[in-house]
């Protein structure tokens, strides 16, 4: 059975971070580093998520449909300052029957590019817009089916760096680095 009410508070709280993420972008703030405002939002939506997910288990669509499911997900993707968080998250629906399997993968990935190690999907880019290195580029499109995503096109494939590159890649941006030991991923 459906929770409404949690499922408007969730699809508020995803709202209220596209809105906020808008103001920043507006102001021409947004991709220099991590705004304090847009960090605050993220940290307390992480916050109520954790409450909700002690009281319901993870918001899955069995629980709050399919929408504020999708506002969880958002909520736990952009939860980037609380690493065991989202790794907990990303537990948590891996063994959820009714979770949006683009959802499962796209955590992965994530949480995979904070630690500097290479993604398994192909939905995570680099700041150039290349895609970020993959475990294995050769079934990468068979991977990304079996979790509900489009196959990448050869162009699209061609843009994805080399595990090789992994390195260079992970101390291209000093800030970064130093952020991602802060916070826990490294």
């Amino acid at each position: 059975m459906v929770d409404k009410k949690l499922a408007e508070e969730l699809i508020q709280l995803a709202n209220g971070d596209r809105l906020l993420r808008e103001e920043i972008a507006k102001e021409g703030a947004l991709g220099k580093g991590y705004h304090p405002k847009m960090e605050a939002v993220h940290r307390a939506n992480a916050k109520r998520l954790r409450e909700i997910i002690d009281k319901i288990g993870y918001p899955g669509i069995s629980k709050v449909g399919e929408e504020a499911s999708e506002a969880a997900w958002l909520i736990v993707q952009h939860a980037v300052s609380e690493p065991v968080f989202m790794q907990n998250c990303y537990q948590l629906m891996n063994n959820k029957e009714d979770i949006n399997l683009a959802h499962i993968a796209y955590l992965y990935d994530r949480i995979q590019c904070f630690k500097g190690e290479p993604q398994r999907f192909g939905t995570q880019l680099t700041a150039d817009g290349g895609i970020y290195p993959v475990e294995n580029k050769e079934d990468l499109n068979t991977l990304r089916l079996q979790m509900n995503l489009p196959p990448l096109t050869k162009r699209e494939l061609d843009t994805v760096y080399h595990i090789e590159e992994l390195a260079n890649l992970n101390q291209r941006d000093p800030d970064y680095t130093i952020w991602r030991k802060k916070v826990g991923w490294i």
